[in-house]
């Protein structure tokens, strides 16, 4: 492992970190706007996937996917009905309930899951002080819950479970993509592709299968900001899985920077929803022990 690539593993984990940092400020726009998690998350993998096959279609033309196996396809199939379709719903909902910064800081314990994950499928190691990163993880998930911030309108504990298993969903997501990008020559670009609209697929056919068309018939300006978190999706997968597809872009490595977005989503709900939302010094220091715990977790 070159320090230039680890500087640019690094690099292209901290993009995802910023841009899923602001991303729930649309999401929590658009849902204060009269929006829907099924819509959202409909609306996001529309956009992203459709962007990711543009530009497919640009750059590689007929030669896209042509290393492309059943296997392989399998597996960004399943990531992609796991965290696209099943994880956004559930953080859509999350964003609701608790609020942008809540609901950011609880995703942040997606590196328990995955490490734990990473362990048993990728072999990948744990260090010796994982057990003081959970309990320092369980320190900042209960002063989260004490802290009376996030939604005004005000939630409940077992709200938090909408993010938490968000987290869940999204780390086994996140190593399935990491098996699928050590087991295959395809590019970033076109592991992602299927990743996304393996989700579409799942989430119109989830539609169509409860009639739930009143899950779009929403509100104009909710379609506005699910499609700009959408752009900013796009971005942010692409980059990700581009680290994870790198030699030295280990879970352990890649995954807690990523989950540094809620101190950037603190930032921005902060300065951005303050009609709609409250970050209190229990909220900070919530989402700072669980950034932590999941960095210890990984060490």
């Amino acid at each position: 492992m070159t320090t230039n690539t680890t500087l640019e593993v690094l690099a292209l984990a901290l993009v995802p970190a910023i841009l899923w940092g602001f991303t729930p400020i649309f999401d929590k726009r658009g849902m204060a706007a009269g929006g829907d998690s099924v819509q959202a998350s409909l609306v996001v993998a529309l956009v992203d996937s459709g962007i990711y096959w543009l530009v497919i279609a640009a750059l590689h033309g007929r030669s896209a996917f042509s290393e492309l196996t059943l296997e392989i396809l399998a597996v960004f199939a399943f990531a992609g009905v796991v965290g696209t379709a099943v994880g956004r719903i559930a953080i859509f909902v999350g964003v609701d309930r608790v609020g942008a910064s809540l609901n950011s800081a609880i995703l942040s314990t997606r590196p328990l899951f995955a490490t734990l994950l990473a362990l048993t499928w990728l072999s990948e190691p744990l260090g010796p002080v994982t057990g003081v990163g959970i309990v320092v993880l369980v320190a900042g998930l209960a002063l989260l819950t004490a802290s009376r911030g996030g939604d005004l309108s005000g939630w409940t504990p077992r709200d938090l479970l909408w993010p938490i298993a968000a987290a869940a969903t999204f780390a086994v997501a996140n190593v399935a993509r990491r098996y699928g990008m050590l087991e295959t020559p395809l590019s970033a670009l076109e592991a992602v592709a299927l990743n996304e609209t393996a989700g579409l697929v799942a989430l119109v056919a989830y539609v169509f299968a409860v009639g739930g068309r009143d899950a779009l018939e929403r509100p104009r300006e909710s379609y506005r900001y699910f499609t700009g978190s959408g752009l900013l999706t796009a971005v942010a997968m692409l980059s990700l899985m581009t680290a994870l597809g790198l030699e030295s872009g280990r879970i352990a490595l890649v995954d807690p920077l990523v989950a540094t977005a809620p101190f950037f989503t603190l930032v921005f709900a902060a300065v951005l929803l303050r009609d709609i939302e409250r970050v209190t010094k229990g909220v900070v220091a919530g989402a700072a022990l669980i950034v932590v715990g999941a960095a210890l977790i990984t060490l």
